[in-house]
């Protein structure tokens, strides 16, 4: 077949800067979440009275370093945090909305 018959080639165009925005935000997204779902879980941890306070004031020391590099890293590509929410279409929004 030649390329008359296939069709005009089409050549995807990327520009380096959205490529690299574009995938720092689905990173971001998925550590984002992951965060979140550490934090309920060590809040779960802390009511259930599993935890030692030392244990509790390591796991919310790292937790807030933990959210202050994902700040560092949005301001870096230019992304707020209502960003990294992929909206899932019917099944509504990825990350839950801020309290």
């Amino acid at each position: 077949m030649s390329e008359h018959e296939q069709g005009p080639r089409r050549r995807v165009e990327l520009d380096p800067d959205t490529v690299e925005r574009d995938l720092a935000k689905l990173v971001l997204t998925v550590v984002e979440l992951l965060r979140q779902l550490m934090e309920r879980q060590a809040l779960r941890r802390v009511d259930t009275g599993e935890l030692t306070e030392e244990q509790e004031e390591r796991i919310g020391l790292t937790l807030m370093l933990l959210e202050d590099r994902m700040d560092v890293l949005r301001e870096k590509f230019g992304l707020e945090p209502g960003d990294l929410n992929i909206d899932l279409g019917p099944l509504g929004p990825l990350l839950p909305t801020e309290r």
